[in-house]
């Protein structure tokens, strides 16, 4: 465990904008950024980053933090990884105390991974560059054929396993890895009869296969052999630190090129993405040669929200990957289309122009997907009527997924005029696609929010005034709302009538006090660390002074510091509007919020508790096996406990009232 001091530092250090800005494009909006969340599908920006209090917040999905629980939610890390991650960004050492046995295992085993992974990576580009083999077969193939740099070779970690079936995974085990890794990872494969291990990669040039963060997480292996009974490619296993579906290869490299040019090209191998940078485009990204999945469109999607798909002249290669376009579009994204003159393909296109020219060529030839997409696929119809309204299928099923409805009309118009078919016929063929396939749940939407708007309207807003809870809510709500208010007002005072006396009251001291009085402690055990944490700075500072919310934001175990950024920033207060103040309607101060909230809820919560211990007492009663002294025991409790429900119940009451 990273000693307190340590996590600190790393606190203290961490920029927020720095971080999550390397894995989404955040705009600026006023003093906060603003981007499409990372954790949900979206089409309108709610994720927001405000780097004055070091935190991210998603107004869609509720996911907030600071930048270290970003990390952990993005990476699929644990804390103290996250935390080691922000560390080395800053150059800051990291002092570490005795983890959990559970904690140490799960660690240790991932690290392993990724630094196998990273060992195995410098011993095939060692082996490339300084064996005969290597030297012979492998740079000889990556020089001469793809005729790619020195440079561009060690920028993307380039390298060669050798053709001897077992001598990685010796070398690996002499180097202290220990096999269940090197089977984990798929860098060595197992055999049945005896259990030793040969190499996956064997005789093949390796490409490795970066994440977003720039860790190696798996490789990509090519024969140079032309047996056809030889798999051309050899790719790692999905493994606890690679799923194919989520990564795209480049994109480490590509991201900030997407940021700054704000459109990525989307390419099939890794040599087409090699061969491009190495021209001077950098902005482009493969998915390996597999197909695309809707998880490497939405990482995609972080970045920009275009993507140029560039073909070669292969037609039907182009036909296979036209349900890419659709899934693309279905993400919200725009995509254009180029198509390269046959024989070329990315990587030999780019081989023979410069920079200058390959992004003159995609500026020229460019083109919507669907002009792309009718003339390819008109092409095929030959004026054979069937086959051409087959074809009108085709796109309006392109046209129904796109999740904008103005840029669908747009679209729809076009296709009406590629296709000289009435545009009424589209639109209703659009939205019966639409309604049988995902359901069009826009006018449902447009409902929801007018009568979210009318029943805002309806409530006598206040200055933050706080959505207050009733009667019958359930512990979790109860114990949010107190949690709240010590969170947004712990520092706030009131004035509380008691019979015909104002009392003075803190709003901490009221729910402390309350509280611990009955020795209640919250069910939920989140906020009972923040009650610990809040009570601690409290007695240190005393009444009335503000507790900084760094405290919670920045909290050691990243479940507080979540739970806090999300009550912090909930949009659970009304603000008076002008309507309301030209009708001279009373608006309530925080004082007079407070007065009624506060006391009212701590009030419910206790009664809550006192109805749980009755509940529990009453079936102890129907026990069978209860003696007649516990039976005595229980009736005097119950009726103390009944005895004290009916005073909250009097006091809720006058509340209320």
């Amino acid at each position: 465990m990273i000693d307190r001091e340590t996590v600190d530092r790393i606190y203290a250090a961490a920029n927020i904008v720095d971080i999550i800005g390397e894995y989404v494009t955040l705009k600026r909006k006023g003093v906060n950024y603003q981007a499409c969340c990372p954790f949900h599908n979206e089409k309108t920006p709610s994720f927001v980053v405000s780097p004055s209090k070091g935190v991210y917040k998603c107004f869609g999905c509720g996911k907030g933090g600071n930048a270290v629980t970003f990390l952990m939610e993005h990476e699929n890390i644990t804390y103290p990884e996250a935390l080691k991650m922000v560390a080395k960004r800053y150059g800051i050492e990291v002092k570490e105390k005795e983890m959990t046995e559970e904690e140490v295992r799960r660690n240790d085993d991932r690290e392993s991974m990724f630094a196998l992974n990273g060992w195995a990576a410098e011993y095939f580009a060692n082996y490339l560059h300084r064996e005969t083999e290597g030297q012979s077969v492998g740079l000889a193939y990556f020089r001469q054929k793809r005729g790619m740099t020195d440079a561009t070779i060690r920028k993307f970690g380039l390298g060669f396993c050798p053709a001897k079936g077992d001598r990685m995974s010796k070398d690996a085990l002499a180097a202290g890895y220990k096999q269940e890794f090197l089977v984990s990872t798929g860098l060595s494969l197992q055999r049945e009869s005896d259990g030793s291990l040969y190499d996956r990669f064997r005789d093949r040039v390796i490409f490795p296969v970066h994440n977003i963060s720039g860790r190696i997480v798996a490789f990509g292996g090519r024969t140079l052999r032309t047996d056809k009974q030889v798999a051309k490619y050899q790719n790692s296993p999905e493994s606890e630190i690679y799923s194919k579906k989520r990564e795209l290869y480049g994109l480490y490299f590509a991201k900030k090129a997407i940021q700054q040019q704000d459109f990525a090209i989307m390419v099939e191998g890794y040599t087409d993405v090699i061969s491009m940078h190495q021209a001077g485009v950098e902005n482009v990204v493969s998915s390996s040669g597999t197909s695309l999945t809707t998880e490497q469109i939405r990482l995609l999607n972080r970045f920009t929200k275009n993507i140029t798909v560039i073909y070669d002249g292969d037609s039907a290669g182009i036909h296979a990957s036209l349900r890419g376009i659709d899934m693309i579009l279905k993400e919200g994204m725009n995509v254009r289309v180029v198509l390269l003159p046959e024989p070329e393909d990315p990587d030999s296109f780019a081989r023979s122009h410069t920079a200058s020219e390959l992004q003159e060529y995609i500026r020229a030839n460019e083109q919507d997907f669907l002009e792309f997409k009718a003339k390819l696929l008109l092409q095929d119809a030959e004026g054979d009527p069937i086959r051409k309204a087959a074809l009108i299928a085709d796109m309006v099923q392109s046209v129904s997924v796109i999740p904008d409805p103005i840029q669908r009309s747009v679209y729809i118009k076009e296709c009406a005029r590629i296709m000289d078919i009435d545009e009424q016929i589209l639109i209703s063929e659009v939205a019966r696609k639409r309604m049988t396939t995902s359901g069009d749940r826009e006018t449902d939407e447009f409902l929801r929010r007018q009568t979210t708007l009318r029943q805002r309207e309806a409530q006598q807003p206040g200055v933050e005034f706080v959505k207050q809870v009733e009667a019958g809510s359930s512990f979790e709500t109860l114990e949010r709302e107190i949690v709240k208010y010590l969170l947004k007002y712990g520092h706030c005072s009131f004035d509380f009538k008691e019979g015909r006396t104002m009392v003075a009251c803190n709003v901490a001291e009221v729910i402390f006090s309350e509280l611990s009085d009955d020795n209640i402690a919250f069910r939920n055990p989140v906020y009972n660390k923040i009650m610990a944490a809040y009570r601690e700075q409290w007695a240190q500072l005393g009444t009335g002074v503000e507790v900084p919310a760094h405290v919670f934001l920045n909290h050691i175990d990243p479940e507080v510091c979540n739970m806090s950024v999300d009550i912090l920033t909930s949009d659970d207060n009304y603000v008076a509007s002008e309507l309301w103040r030209r009708k001279e309607i009373h608006i309530d101060t925080d004082a007079e919020m407070l007065a009624v909230g506060v006391p009212k809820a701590v009030t419910l919560y206790k009664s809550k508790v006192i109805e749980a211990l009755i509940k529990e007492l009453q079936g102890r009663l129907g026990d069978e096996n209860i003696s007649d002294e516990e039976m005595r025991d229980v009736v005097q409790r119950l009726t103390a406990y009944n005895q004290v429900k009916v005073t909250i119940a009097n006091k809720i009451q006058r509340l209320i009232l």
